[in-house]
């Protein structure tokens, strides 16, 4: 799992943008994408990979990493 913070709702857009096109490009895996219109949370799920996409107030809203602290 990577968890990940743009500055701004066009960060986070830009940063799910950006990491699908790699992923898609170098691993040639498929993706599916949740929250990307909301753009304060985006999620990719590239099946064994994980990545959450936070502008700062949700992050520190959700607390996503404290799920994850054990």
């Amino acid at each position: 799992m990577v968890v990940a913070s743009g500055r701004s709702q066009r960060q986070v857009h830009a940063l799910v943008d950006i990491i699908s096109k790699e992923v898609k490009e170098h691993l040639n895996v498929n993706i599916a994408i949740e929250g990307k219109s909301k753009s304060d949370w985006a999620v990719l799920d590239f099946g064994d990979i994980i990545v959450h996409v936070f502008h700062p107030e949700a992050r520190d809203f959700y607390k996503i990493e404290e799920l994850w602290q054990d």
